[in-house]
């Protein structure tokens, strides 16, 4: 959905801890579109398999409450790049991602683009992957971080640089050494050959578990209002 000028721009944050109980899993199926029911019975690993059914769930959730359509009626498809969007015009900006056992989604209104990424704050990155995603001035910062610091800040770069790639519906088709983070005042800000893009606002996310969130948003109002709330499975039958 492309911003007005005079368009307040607003995101909506919900993160979820979703259950483990495969009888929960079958139960948020009913709320899938038919597509999607038939890949989520194609993952070999049920891990991967609730991963992507829980996050499917609570997108549609979230945009059913939007467009006052029923989650398994709302129209996704995915763009030529796999990136989902809504059909049709006036529709909010969202993202979606996923990382054992959370789910992160980003709905927008009033913006231009929305990109969001969760990662495990415990995760291992080795030495030569953090070389391949970050910048020189990037490596430099994490080498004079303290060694207690230096694996999460890796991966506070890693959830900016893909939150904005989101944003942009091309993911790691574009080298992410290209999309570089400096802090100022505490706030990641990407520097953009030697120019911060005013247009762009970066944040990371309190997730309220082990998880790093990181929102990436483009408005041309500047920094939108960003709201963020713990999801509750309200569809669990009462006893």
């Amino acid at each position: 959905m492309q911003q007005s000028e005079n368009q307040p721009a607003d995101i909506e944050i919900a993160l979820w801890q979703y259950s483990k109980n495969e009888s929960d899993w079958n139960r948020w199926m009913q709320s899938l579109s038919s597509d999607e029911r038939d890949r989520a019975a194609t993952y070999r690993f049920e891990r991967d398999r609730a991963s992507f059914i829980a996050g499917r769930f609570l997108l549609r959730q979230l945009l059913s409450l939007q467009t006052v359509i029923s989650p398994s009626k709302v129209p996704l498809s995915p763009d030529r790049h796999g990136k989902l969007r809504l059909e049709g015009r006036d529709r909010p900006q969202f993202s979606l991602a996923n990382a054992d056992g959370l789910v992160a989604v980003a709905v927008a209104s009033g913006c231009d683009h929305v990109g969001i990424d969760c990662e495990r704050a415990d995760a291992e990155i080795e030495e030569a992957a953090v070389d391949s995603y970050c910048s020189a001035d990037e490596r430099r910062w994490l080498a004079e971080l303290p060694a207690s610091e230096r694996a999460r800040a890796a991966i506070a770069l890693w959830t900016l640089k893909e939150s904005h790639l989101k944003a942009l519906g091309v993911g790691l088709r574009e080298d992410p050494r290209n999309v570089a983070f400096s802090w100022k005042d505490g706030i990641p800000v990407m520097v953009e050959g030697g120019d911060l893009d005013r247009r762009w606002h970066h944040r990371l996310v309190e997730s309220g578990s082990q998880h790093v969130v990181a929102l990436a948003a483009c408005s041309q109002s500047g920094l939108p209002g960003i709201s963020t709330r713990l999801f509750q499975d309200d569809s669990i039958p009462s006893e």
